[in-house]
């Protein structure tokens, strides 16, 4: 599959293809959700999309693992280096760092702006130092670049129908949406690294802080007044998921099955955490894998739909028929065992 992928691409080159496979790779061992729906992508679509969330999780992974002292210092020079190797790669098209390689190549291809890849580090150099933040717009303004930036950096690859700068708004949303869902199931692994994301305000608004959260995960015990603050994130997350819905009509239709799964796969976080009683403070919240196989394969029948239509010499100029909204917790047909 990765060959036939990169051979859709126009991606000739022996070491740009081996920089590729590394990309594919780290989504394919991460970025379940992600690389799941990124299949559904045309071929010749998918290794940038690979690029970009392979030089993510890169970057990511260097402040993952939140330490203190020296192992905060490694963390920090490991950033800057990698700033550095993208401002190289973006700037010449040349990288020892695969994930830098292939994000340029994957830049230059599409004609991304590199300003969100800058914003995007500047987030991540954040994450080193910036350990809770004060108020929910504090909060967007830290998701901006970790979460906007990407849907903005994927808008070129997936194609829209409309001007780009019309999707945009939206295609930033679903980001920050995603992004929400992750913060919400990850709140006790946030936690042990010294981080908290859910706004200080919404929490005292209920009675919590650091140390009552700290409790709970110590403990294993609940406690009603968290219960209902992650409730409140929650829907706060599902109006963020409203805010991003119009952009899915806006996308290239061929694109539009990988972006909706990805939008009902990741809003199951949502009703995964709530079914589990939003005991994220002591387990994961994970989606079934019989509903990502059924949303999965619903993607799959839509997006050979799609394919064909866009192929059919019947239809010259016909406009897209519309899809109907995705609702969060839907379920589709039975699995396909292999997405192509």
């Amino acid at each position: 599959m990765t060959d036939r992928e990169l051979n859709a691409a126009g991606i000739g080159d022996p070491v740009l293809r081996e920089a590729y496979r590394h990309c594919r790779a780290l989504n394919a061992r991460h970025g379940r959700t992600y690389f799941l729906a990124t299949r559904l992508l045309p071929l010749e679509r998918r290794s940038a999309v690979h690029a970009l969330y392979g030089f993510a999780r890169w970057a990511d992974d260097i402040v993952d693992s939140f330490g203190t002292g020296a192992d905060h210092r490694r963390r920090a020079v490991a950033l800057t280096e990698l700033r550095r190797s993208l401002e190289h790669g973006l700037r010449n098209g040349h990288s020892h760092e695969p994930v830098v390689l292939a994000l340029a190549d994957t830049a230059h291809r599409y004609g991304i702006d590199h300003t969100l890849f800058h914003d995007f580090m500047s987030a991540m150099s954040a994450d080193l130092t910036v350990t809770d933040y004060a108020t929910y717009a504090d909060l967007r303004g830290y998701m901006h670049g970790s979460a906007a930036v990407i849907g903005l950096q994927m808008l070129p690859v997936l194609g829209t129908v409309v001007p780009r700068e019309e999707a945009a708004p939206y295609a930033a949303a679903l980001g920050v949406a995603f992004q929400l869902s992750n913060f919400l199931r990850d709140v006790g692994e946030d936690l042990d690294r010294g981080r908290v994301y859910l706004p200080a305000d919404l929490l005292a608004g209920h009675g919590v802080d650091r140390d009552l959260l700290r409790w709970s995960r110590d403990t294993g015990r609940p406690e009603p007044r968290i219960t209902a603050a992650l409730r409140e994130f929650e829907a706060l997350t599902r109006g963020v998921y409203r805010e991003a819905l119009p952009g899915l009509g806006m996308l290239d239709p061929v694109s539009r099955p990988c972006i909706r799964t990805a939008f009902v796969l990741y809003g199951g976080i949502l009703d995964a955490v709530a079914q589990d009683g939003y005991s994220v403070l002591h387990r994961r919240a994970v989606v079934p894998r019989r509903r990502r196989a059924a949303v999965a394969a619903d993607g799959l029948v839509r997006a050979v739909t799609a394919r064909l239509r866009a192929r059919s010499p019947f239809r010259p100029g016909a406009a897209p028929r519309p899809l109907p909204a995705p609702a969060l917790g839907a379920s589709g047909p039975p699995a396909a065992r292999e997405l192509v």
